[in-house]
């Protein structure tokens, strides 16, 4: 009989149920062919001898083929028996992982999660919140979306993403949320852009200079402008915070973006704005209504506990 040919017998028999093999009979095998003795795997299994003996002849009854030479010391495996050995492993072993994932399923610590991420989320797929939640469950993968906070939104309630990271302001209908930070705009500048800019900067001080502004927040800094009937010089408007960061790194202008983005800009100043309505917050959100898998309840759970 061809390797291949056993392979599939074993196969279909012990997990599609084409015959009477079952995986009891395949653990008591690989058992008797480790300890070479019958009474030795009998006591291993904690079952008598007779029963053990009684499902190797049915084994090999069923595969029409002998597993094991008997002798006064024990047993031998045969040809036969010796490759039973290793297809029976790879069954044994292939079954355990698989009833090991279901379970871990069913509990919420294996599967992927689809996630919507805006660029201005900064640092968060290396915070300690979610640093934490892989510790916690390693088998757990993820398919990471990136777009702005309406483009995140909308995937969201197409079906596209299970959880999603975004920032206010937005149209929270049909979302259920939860906060995850507050932060202040910074004023992002390049090291070598001017030698007299101030430790804290105010509106008026902004006034003085070209200015790159993260259109997520325009309506909010035109408002706070004409408020004190400033009027501000604009370089450039941007639908991605990191578009921003870069202009103002090749000393372009000054960037206003949320405090945690800037912290991505390499040989620049984080200079405050000494501004307290200019603030932001992330939140965690999910469609409303929507039943989730025990891993996003999980993942949510962790997550906010991580950022109080």
């Amino acid at each position: 009989m061809k390797n291949t040919n056993l392979y599939l017998m074993i196969y279909k028999k012990s997990i599609l149920g084409g015959g009477a093999l079952n995986l009891k009979q395949l653990k008591y095998f690989l058992a008797v062919a480790e300890e070479k003795q019958v009474t030795a795997a009998a006591k291993r299994l904690h079952i008598a001898q007779p029963p053990l003996s009684y499902q190797l002849k049915e084994l090999e009854k069923d595969l029409d083929v002998k597993l094991f030479k008997r002798t006064a010391k024990g047993v031998i495996l045969t040809e036969a028996g010796k490759m039973l050995t290793d297809y029976a492993r790879q069954i044994v072993d292939l079954t355990q992982v698989t009833e090991e994932k279901v379970r871990k399923a069913n509990q919420g610590q294996l599967g992927t999660i689809s996630l919507g991420l805006i660029s201005s989320s900064g640092g968060f797929m290396a915070s300690v919140a979610l640093a934490d939640f892989q510790a916690r469950y390693p088998d757990v993968s993820y398919e990471i979306y990136e777009d702005n906070t309406y483009g995140i939104i909308e995937k969201l309630h197409q079906g596209q993403l299970d959880l999603a990271i975004v920032r206010t302001p937005f149209n929270q209908r049909g979302l259920k949320l939860n906060y995850l930070t507050k932060e202040k705009m910074v004023v992002v500048s390049a090291n070598s852009y001017s030698p007299q800019l101030p430790t804290s900067f105010t509106l008026t001080n902004l006034e003085e200079h070209p200015l790159i502004i993260y259109r997520r927040f325009k309506n909010i800094f035109t408002d706070s402008f004409e408020h004190y009937g400033i009027k501000p010089n604009v370089l450039m408007e941007c639908d991605d915070a990191r578009t921003a960061l870069y202009w103002a790194e090749m000393k372009l202008g000054l960037a206003l973006v949320p405090e945690s983005i800037a912290k991505l800009a390499r040989n620049c100043r984080i200079i405050p704005v000494d501004y307290p309505a200019w603030e932001t917050q992330m939140a965690l959100i999910w469609l409303k209504g929507k039943e989730l898998r025990p891993i996003l309840k999980e993942f949510i759970s962790v997550i906010k506990e991580g950022w109080k």
